[in-house]
């Protein structure tokens, strides 16, 4: 397992832990409102998961998907991280793989667009959702929710079934 193994693999797990726990909340705690960041919880994770697909349409070349507010369930939001995940790792891993990584596109986002790395928008992405994660620990927290998982990436990675580390010397 190299570091970008590292890096997006614990970014989409804990993400999921934490859409996992989300669906025990009703709409009034998703929507209740907190002074931090996109404000609730759903609104939060929509954006968690607007950013992967949003990225990911960019830095493959096609056309970004429409992106409206909307009301979207944790369930809806859950399949819609899923499939935007596993394509940005795929596509992340191949970057890394062809040693593209100071590769630009065209955020045609940007007025006017502008070029941008492939690293370094691969990066931002798992240190994006990091930083998001953390809000929306602490709106869980507030919320109620037990047993919030601590997150960090040692501890997932001493968790996967099958590796083992021995003390060297």
């Amino acid at each position: 397992m190299d570091l970008l193994d590292r890096l997006l693999g614990h970014d989409a797990f804990t993400t999921r832990q934490l859409l996992d726990l989300a669906e025990r909340l009703d709409d009034e705690q998703l929507d209740r409102e907190f002074d931090i960041a996109h404000r609730t919880v759903r609104r939060t994770f929509e954006h968690v998961v607007w950013n992967v697909e949003c990225w990911t349409d960019l830095m493959i070349g096609r056309k970004v998907r429409t992106h409206t507010a909307s009301h979207c369930s944790i369930a809806e939001l859950k399949t819609r991280y899923a499939a935007a995940s596993d394509e940005f790792v795929r596509f992340a891993r191949k970057v890394v793989d062809e040693r593209r990584l100071d590769e630009t596109f065209v955020d045609t986002l940007d007025k006017p667009p502008t070029a941008k790395p492939l690293g370094g928008v691969i990066v931002h992405l798992a240190t994006h959702g990091m930083h998001h994660r953390a809000h929306l620990l602490f709106m869980l927290r507030r919320l109620g929710v037990e047993n919030l998982p601590e997150g960090d990436a040692l501890g997932w990675e001493l968790s996967l079934p099958g590796l083992s580390y021995e003390v060297q010397g």
